[in-house]
Order: C-alpha cells, then structure tokens, then sequence
C-alpha cells in the first residue's frame, strides 16, 4: 500500500510527522511543488517524500490536508479516480452551511471525486495535537473512522492504527461522519481509548 498526503500546512506537516515516527514511507505534495517541502522532509528523514501533485496522485491512499475549498483543485488534477481511497482530513472552516448545500463536507469531496472511495478521518484534532505521539495516559488517542465503504473504511482503520491511534469506526459518511463535521460533537475531542 502507498501513502500521500496532498497539503503541507499544520496538519499535512502533522501527518508526515505521524508516518516518519512510524516508520511508514509517504509521499507529501502541495501546489507550489516539492523544493518547497524540501525543508520539512529533511527534518522528518527518509521516510518522507518531496513530491509533485501529479506523482504523488498515484499512491493506492491519498489524504487531503488542503484548505477545503482547495480539493477541487486536487480533484481535476487526474482524469480517474477509480480504484483509490481519498481520506478526508479537511474541515469547512469559513465555509457556509449554502455552500455544502445541506450536505456534509466529505459527501461534497466525494462528488469530485468519483469512483473514489471516500474516508473522513484525522480532522477532529487540532494540528499541534494531531503531531504528538498518540500514546496518552496508558492508552491511544482516538481517531475516528466514517466511510461508506467497508473497504475504504478498513484500510483507513488499519493506517490510523499504524500510525498508533485507536481507530473507532461510526459508520457511514451521512450517520456517523456527520459527528465530524465543523460543530459537531466530536471535533476537538481529545478522547483516550485505554488498552
């Protein structure tokens, strides 16, 4: 399996951080190209890959750590998307409640992303918590799971569990993935899954 995350702000940089302390390989892209991660791989080690969009689109897992309104920008820079889990890890900051026209945000990322399967996970910490060790107080920090693809779902519960968090999974995007979104009552929740 092959990992890129496209965004490298607060929580695209927490997200590699998470990969290199695991030791799993990742690819890490944004729009300005990868002289401009360079920095930050370099602090993060081998592990961590500077790379164009276009190369980084190819990983089988691909995790969205853009502001919100830039995923459409993602979406158009490949002509398929079949076949490919695309992990959520976007929140709809500044966005308005007309804009994702009674939907919940990872249903707006899924229709520009079609054939897709969809994952939201890793938006409910903020950054500077998302980059901390997941180990707390005897137990693993909880990340929260929703797709409506078991699949989809289980592969992206089985990463969050690599990287050392305890995966709790709530279902389908419109159930459970609807506690994710901006508001709602599990983001911002550092909750502790003892072993």
């Amino acid at each position: 399996m092959s990992y890129a995350i496209i965004g490298s702000g607060n929580v695209g940089a927490a997200l590699a951080a998470q990969f290199a302390r695991s030791q799993i390989p990742v690819g890490i892209a944004n729009t300005r190209g990868p002289e401009s991660i360079a920095p930050l791989a370099s602090e993060l080690g081998a592990l961590v890959t500077p790379m164009s969009l276009i190369d980084a689109l190819r990983a089988n897992i691909i995790i969205l750590a853009v502001p919100f309104r830039a995923h459409s920008l993602v979406a158009q820079a490949a002509p398929d998307w079949n076949g490919k889990i695309i992990i959520d890890a976007m929140n709809t900051y500044g966005v308005s409640p007309e804009e994702l026209q009674g939907l919940a945000s990872t249903e707006v990322v899924a229709r520009a992303f079609p054939g897709a399967s969809i994952v939201k996970t890793f938006n409910q910490l903020p950054a500077k918590l998302l980059a901390k060790d997941p180990a707390q107080d005897g137990g693993r920090r909880v990340m929260f799971v929703a797709s409506n693809d078991e699949v989809a779902s289980a592969s992206a519960a089985k990463l969050v569990s690599d990287l050392g968090f305890a995966p709790i999974n709530l279902g389908k995007i419109t159930e459970g993935g609807a506690l994710l979104g901006m508001g709602a009552p599990l983001i911002l929740q550092n909750l502790i899954k003892l072993s």
